[in-house]
């Protein structure tokens, strides 16, 4: 079939909507859906609308010529993982004599020894596969990774790579260089990262990579210099955890005479191109060089309360305009128990229940997440955006409206409501089935790689 210009038009993918999730900051749409072709978003409007234009190609008249047609539900953008630890899923229930008493003992005591020192490239496969089945499951379409395994460098990256790829995500990875270990372990860390980014570049999928160090009290001013400055030759954005509790930001000042983000200011890291993961403990000069400086900032609700961190000034640093993203942190990775807990801490914290409204969550969880990472074309569904898109089971006890969309959808889903996943214009969740993934037998080998990680500590 030819339209009138004689170009042949393929139908693609057609998903009509019960609702339509254009945009957070945008009205939900009744009874809309988009057009996908070749990765891409290349049409939306009303499904009546859409089915008359691609009638004799659609599945109502044509089936033949038409290669999906997906009905119901409220299509929206995928949700971005702005940070995570795959590897994490490995610590899961691992068995400890002494809870951990801070911060300080959690990292030193327990996470780093226990966990990190003893990761191996089968353990970081192993963890990567499973992981990426969990966010799937929960509408996740991209993520960012911070892989900190100083013992099993070179070629983590690489390994993870691999899996991602199989599984379909949109996926950023990055080594959590550190001078924690030696130095020639550290200089390991960022070679790491650049060789990453240099095959995805090759490879052009839909995996890249970031430059990362671990933080100020793990690598010196000169490391952190050195690391950004293969950022900036490599062209792509660079990342620390900052102040997730108190030790930090008090470490850097007794120290290096100044607080962290006014390290990162003096050092001139601070800035777009920075995402600064955490950001809990921040001074009034570290919120404003955050804003000043159009630093990226992404908020773990969950981990930052696991750890006994405290709650970030997510929505005082909204105020001001900081871009900002959501993380699982590789703790809860159901990004709708995520959302949840960004959506009630806030209030709870500030004695408002006005602040951090659910469409704004959402924003969090999806443009945000895309912003922060700089992910041009993604966590939206528009004309030339990529189909990154979720099909969410809208069938709730009350109606659904547009006045309470956003609501229904943080405070009642979960990742079991998640009907369809697509990822560049791929479908990989189907009627709530990860395509191609063996659960069993993947649930079988991250217990064996757990239990190789636990008699390791």
């Amino acid at each position: 079939m030819r339209d009138a210009d004689t170009t042949l038009v393929r139908v693609g993918t057609i998903v009509l909507g019960d609702w339509l999730v254009v945009a957070a900051d945008e009205p939900p749409l009744a009874g809309h859906g988009v057009r996908v072709v070749d990765g891409v978003i290349v049409e939306t409007g009303r499904a009546s609308e859409l089915l008359a234009r691609h009638a004799d190609r659609s599945g109502d008249a044509a089936g033949s010529n038409s290669d999906d047609v997906v009905r119901g539900g409220v299509v929206a953008p995928g949700f971005v993982n702005a940070h995570v630890h795959l590897y994490g899923v490995l610590a899961h229930g691992i068995p400890l004599e002494n809870a951990p008493a801070g911060f300080w003992p959690f990292l030193e005591d327990f996470w780093w020894p226990k966990v990190e020192d003893a990761l191996d490239h089968d353990m970081i496969a192993t963890a990567t596969e499973w992981v990426c089945g969990e966010m799937l499951r929960s509408g996740v379409t991209s993520f960012y990774d911070i892989l900190e395994a100083p013992h099993a460098l070179p070629g983590a990256l690489l390994a993870q790579k691999e899996v991602v790829e199989r599984m379909g995500l949109r996926g950023l990875l990055s080594f959590e260089a550190t001078q924690r270990v030696s130095e020639a372990n550290a200089q390991l860390g960022l070679k790491e990262n650049v060789g990453l980014i240099e095959a995805c570049r090759r490879d052009a999928s839909l995996v890249s990579g970031l430059m990362s160090w671990h933080t100020t009290f793990t690598c010196s001013p000169e490391f952190v210099t050195q690391a950004v400055g293969s950022a900036r030759d490599l062209g792509v954005r660079y990342h620390a955890h900052v102040n997730e509790g108190v030790h930090e930001g008090e470490w850097c000042a007794e120290h290096r005479g100044v607080r962290t983000m006014e390290l990162y200011e003096h050092l001139g890291v601070a800035g777009p191109d920075l995402v600064a993961s955490q950001c809990v403990q921040l001074s009034d000069r570290e919120r404003e060089i955050i804003a000043e400086r159009g630093v990226n900032c992404v908020h773990m609700p969950l981990s930052n309360c696991e750890v006994g961190g405290g709650i970030a000034p997510v929505p005082e640093q909204l105020a001001a305009g900081v871009v900002t993203g959501l993380g699982s942190d590789g703790y809860v990775n159901d990004f709708f128990e995520v959302m949840r807990g960004a959506f009630m801490l806030h209030k709870a914290r500030l004695l408002d229940p006005t602040v951090m409204p659910a469409a704004t969550v959402f924003g969090l969880a999806t443009r945000g997440g895309a912003q922060a990472l700089g992910l041009g074309s993604v966590g939206e569904l528009r004309p030339g955006w990529a189909a990154d898109l979720q099909v969410i089971d809208g069938d709730l006890p009350t109606p659904l409206s547009a006045h309470n969309l956003f609501d229904q959808l943080v405070l009642w889903r979960n990742h079991t409501h998640v009907r369809d996943v697509m990822v560049g214009g791929t479908w990989r969740v189907r009627d709530g089935a990860l395509l191609g993934f063996d659960r069993e037998r993947v649930r079988a080998r991250v217990h064996e790689q757990a239990r190789r990680l636990w008699a390791k500590a």
